[in-house]
């Protein structure tokens, strides 16, 4: 079975079980490892039997490398993005493609003017669990789809995170953050984004935080950390989303509703790959568990690559493309641009919803 080379810029928290994925998924032979900090590869590199530790440097300028997982932080996605496909690499990145439009554009002008692909995080989409409940929207299951509603509610990452201050600034927030993940569920559900609006606010301008190592520090807010907004679908549904890291509970509300003619259906957290996923019909009293009807329900980061992997052999479409995480990535900027402006954002970007599995 044909291969593509892997490498892996960015060894943090999130790469291991890149790295560990890797070598369960069909079509990806990972190859290399690289960070700024060289010790930090190095430690990766035979933790995970890498065969290569390099620096950034030396990872691009590698020419049996295919394909380059970009881990790094929101703020140098775009930078090394751009890198990797001029090095002639086909790349993937986590979440989200880019902090700005303007950089998620150079992204994709860059890849199409080199003839590479981008994929980007999330790929939960892809998983066991939303790839269920797209299949009984489908098959029409719960009727012709008006609405939708979307929650991620929290109390803030200074409470656990141990360096949690990038959460708070540009680029970071819920939104940023966790929009990536609703908002990729709901346009894999639904279809693309016709418009949006939103209002947003910083309720603590200052957060002080109580995890190791950094206890006791102040951080200074930046960026919106409440935001409700509403989704006009070009299906015509309707979706409301709200992401917040400013309730000091834990939420009952649910992180995914559809809303059909024939009944509702409760889609599971997308960010994760399972369930439980149940639905209500019309007359029916209770919800009701459905079977997951897909593999891949327990953390399969990097499901998304190996689909990538698969179109670079094959030449087609790949489903966590660079189209959609543009597309999710200006809605994010669109209800913070809504409430500072006062009106709708009409989306310039448009996508394909992903082919289901």
């Amino acid at each position: 079975m044909k291969s593509i080379k892997i490498g892996i810029i960015g060894c943090g928290n999130i790469s291991s079980i890149y790295m560990e994925n890797c070598k369960k998924l069909d079509h990806l032979e990972l190859v290399a490892c690289a960070d700024l900090d060289l010790q930090r590869a190095a430690s990766q590199a035979e933790k995970f039997n890498i065969p290569n530790a390099y620096s950034v440097d030396e990872l691009l300028q590698d020419p049996d490398i295919d394909l380059v997982i970009n881990l790094t932080i929101p703020q140098a996605h775009a930078e090394v993005c751009i890198k990797a496909l001029e090095a002639g690499k086909h790349v993937y990145t986590e979440k989200p493609l880019a902090v700005t439009r303007e950089d998620g554009q150079k992204i994709l002008e860059t890849a199409k003017k080199h003839n590479k692909l981008v994929g980007s995080a999330p790929d939960t989409f892809l998983g066991a669990g939303i790839q269920t409940a797209i299949k009984l929207i489908e098959q029409g299951e719960i009727g012709e789809v008006v609405g939708a509603s979307a929650f991620m509610i929290c109390r803030g990452h200074e409470h656990w995170h141990p360096d949690p201050g990038f959460y708070y600034k540009t680029g970071g927030g819920p939104m940023f953050d966790m929009g990536p993940y609703y908002l990729t569920a709901l346009v894999a559900l639904l279809g693309p984004i016709r418009r949006v609006s939103g209002s947003t606010r910083i309720s603590y301008p200052e957060r002080v935080v109580t995890s190791q190592p950094k206890a006791g520090e102040k951080i200074e807010v930046e960026t919106a950390t409440h935001i409700a907004g509403t989704i006009d679908f070009h299906s015509g549904a309707i979706g409301t989303i709200t992401t917040s890291f400013d309730a000091f509970g834990y939420s009952s509300l649910p992180p995914i509703e559809i809303y059909g003619s024939e009944g509702t259906l409760l889609v599971p957290d997308p960010n994760t790959f399972g369930g439980p996923v149940k639905i209500r019909k019309r007359d029916e009293q209770d919800f009701v568990e459905v079977p997951l009807s897909y593999g891949f329900s327990q953390n399969s980061r990097g499901l998304g690559v190996a689909d990538m992997a698969k179109a670079i052999i094959e030449e087609t479409q790949h489903r966590a493309n660079g189209e959609l995480a543009y597309h999710v990535l200006e809605a994010m900027h669109g209800f913070h641009d809504s409430s500072d402006n006062g009106t709708h954002y009409v989306m310039a970007s448009s996508c394909e919803r992903p082919e289901s599995l």
